[in-house]
């Protein structure tokens, strides 16, 4: 039977494997910051309600202000700004590559980096499976998209592609300064704290500089984009973000990262069944490579026998 960390895993995986039908449908009505910022506040809110009703709200000592302040700068303000520009300027196939590739390799980079793991052999060939995986699955697309608009604003494009990196980079930077936060607090409150105030960040930056953003406070954004924006409140981040911060804790970032290799395979086969889009051999080989990565990551190690002394 799975066991709980699996579950929760798998869990994350579809709900974050999803989220792109919400993503879609708010950017084509909203301009994306107003959207993002408006959905991560009222997660925030939602989620410190929660925390509050259910364990009460604990003392947040003055040390752990400015690791909270740049957890929530990192994974969610400085992230998805990023990243929300960055897609509106690349297309969805050089996305999906650079995103789910660098995320897993910043967070075990980061991880390494500040001391929160030691290098592990079986997860670095599970991270390597994973991007392959990857690059089966969505680098043919990704190549021939950006070879058929070369010299069309390539170099817009090339910003776009370094913002999408960017927003990976810091993702992965702020997931591994949580961890430490994850051992004093629990993990909605931690997650309620961050998606408030990055949403808050996003927000403000919106309003200040985001064409259309004021007007579109007044909400009138068709039930299509309200439908989207629901469900990433309510799955995206406060069942979906609550989970990886559990994880973060329970497993730590290099294995919860792995959702990057599984995450895609949802969106991909909801894709086909929602749209009506083909599966090539190629696509299902890079998706079996992928999931061949996370199974690595996730698998618990077998503990060493240990040898009996011998009798005589």
């Amino acid at each position: 039977m799975p066991s709980r960390t699996t579950l929760l895993f798998l869990v994350l995986c579809v709900i974050w494997g999803t989220t792109w039908i919400g993503i879609k449908a708010g950017v084509e009505a909203v301009p994306p910051l107003l959207f993002a910022g408006t959905r991560f506040i009222a997660a925030g809110v939602l989620l410190l309600g929660f925390t509050t009703w259910r364990e009460g709200l604990p003392r947040l000592a003055w040390r752990d202000l400015p690791r909270l302040a740049a957890t929530s700068l990192l994974m969610i303000t400085l992230c998805y700004a990023a990243l929300f520009w960055g897609v509106a300027h690349v297309d969805s196939g050089t996305a999906a590559v650079l995103e789910m590739s660098l995320t897993p390799i910043a967070l075990m980079a980061f991880a390494l980096g500040l001391r929160e793991e030691s290098f592990d052999r079986r997860r670095f060939g599970a991270l390597v499976l994973g991007v392959v995986g990857l690059a089966i699955l969505f680098g043919p697309t990704a190549l021939r998209n950006w070879s058929v608009t070369a010299g069309d604003g390539a170099g817009l494009r090339l910003a776009g592609a370094a913002a999408v990196s960017w927003a990976a980079v810091v993702y992965g930077w702020g997931s591994v300064v949580a961890r430490p936060l994850l051992r004093l607090y629990s993990s909605t409150f931690v997650a309620a704290s961050t998606t408030l105030f990055g949403g808050l960040l996003l927000l403000g930056l919106s309003l200040a500089g985001e064409p259309g953003a004021i007007p579109a406070l007044a909400g009138q954004w068709g039930a299509a984009a309200w439908a989207g924006w629901l469900f990433l409140v309510l799955f995206g981040s406060l069942i979906g973000y609550t989970i990886y911060m559990t994880l973060l804790r329970e497993i730590g970032a290099t294995r919860a990262g792995t959702y990057a290799f599984v995450s895609p395979i949802i969106a991909v086969l909801l894709g086909m069944v929602c749209l009506g889009e083909q599966i090539h051999l190629l696509d299902m080989l890079g998706m079996a490579v992928m999931l061949a990565g996370a199974g690595l990551a996730m698998a618990e190690p077998k503990p060493k026998s240990q040898l009996k002394p011998a009798t005589n």
